[in-house]
């Protein structure tokens, strides 16, 4: 059996509109040429934006009033070895006055692995995107701290990258 690897990362269905009523109005609004995708599913919200707009977009998320989104859940990376773009880094967002949560993701081509920091908009975003670095070798720009948070910094690679070798290390129950 053989697979396509030049398809499109499937994440993201261009064809399904999302229809979140509190974000995705005043976004379109705002930020039209930024939003490349926006899908609903599950009762979930999730907007595929530029990934060099990433920090302007989560500050007025964060700072508008009538939006709102003042927590940052998480920041998670994803490989999607052999699909285009590769790598795809997702900001859950949780508006504690509204009970309303907001997943923003943004492409990360293989050639460049650079994304900006969302430390300015977020303290939390510090420990998150050195594990992604650590993890997934992509690179924060504007980080106060960028450097490894979990493996030894003499490491060689980036464990959980799809084309990482499995199980380089001896440990003492192999012998």
């Amino acid at each position: 059996m053989t697979t396509d690897v030049t398809q499109q990362a499937p994440a993201l269905p261009t064809a399904v509109i999302a229809e979140h009523p509190a974000a995705v109005a005043p976004l379109r609004e705002r930020f039209s040429c930024d939003i490349l995708a926006m899908v609903t599913f599950r009762g979930e919200t999730t907007i595929l934006v530029e990934r060099m707009r990433i920090v302007e977009i989560l500050a007025y998320l964060r700072r508008e009033p009538s939006l709102n989104y003042n927590f940052l859940a998480a920041v998670q990376c994803c490989d999607w070895l052999g699909h285009a773009p590769r790598f795809e880094i997702s900001y859950h967002l949780l508006s504690m006055g509204r009970h309303d949560r907001l997943r923003i993701k943004v492409g990360v081509p293989e050639h460049d692995l650079v994304v900006p920091s969302a430390t300015a908009v977020w303290n939390t975003a510090n420990w998150e995107e050195r594990e992604i670095y650590d993890m997934f070798g992509i690179t924060f720009a504007g980080h106060p701290d960028m450097r490894r948070i979990l493996m030894p910094e003499e490491w060689e690679g980036h464990p959980l990258r799809r084309d990482e070798p499995i199980g380089g290390e001896e440990v003492a129950f192999t012998s």
